[in-house]
């Protein structure tokens, strides 16, 4: 079973767009990746994290990320008890609902990022599979068993 925190040298990529948005500098990730700031479902703190965008859904002007450490990481366990109070994502900033993508729009979405990175796509399977324990190499029925052990959240701007 694979740890569901990462490790050293992971953690210090994973920080480095958490440090451009702490610097004011987040608009330079474009819509790569966004800040969401949500709420502690127990603390009542506020917490930043930052997430990469898999997938955007133009029709619903939805942002779709997806909960890699799971259904226990805990920005995705604050956004269920209702504790989503922000976006930021370039240079806009607004209040998410809040939806998880059911398993088979989840898939297709997973399935366009891929088509779209597929560049680097052995380097996206390399990460998937460390995330999930287990090898990804990007099948259907492969694709349909990540999306239901890591989520894929959208995050569309509500009306104030």
């Amino acid at each position: 079973m694979p740890s569901d925190r990462p490790g050293p040298v992971l953690r210090r990529v994973l920080k480095a767009p958490a440090l451009l948005y702490r610097a004011r500098l987040g608009w330079l990730l474009g819509s790569r990746f966004l800040l969401l700031t949500h709420l502690g479902r127990r603390s009542g703190r506020e917490y930043r994290t930052v997430v990469e965008v898999v997938g955007r859904l133009p029709a619903s002007g939805e942002y779709v990320v997806v909960a890699g450490f799971g259904h226990t990481a805990d920005w995705l366990q604050n956004l269920r008890a209702g504790g989503g109070r922000g976006v930021t994502v370039g240079r806009r900033q607004f209040r998410p609902a809040v939806r998880e993508l059911g398993v088979d729009e989840a898939a297709a979405v997973l399935a366009g990022y891929e088509q779209r990175n597929r560049l680097i796509t052995p380097v996206v399977r390399r990460v998937l599979s460390r995330l999930v324990g287990w090898r990804y190499t990007g099948t259907d029925e492969q694709r349909r068993r990540l999306v239901a052990e890591r989520p894929l959240v959208a995050l569309r701007p509500v009306a104030d």
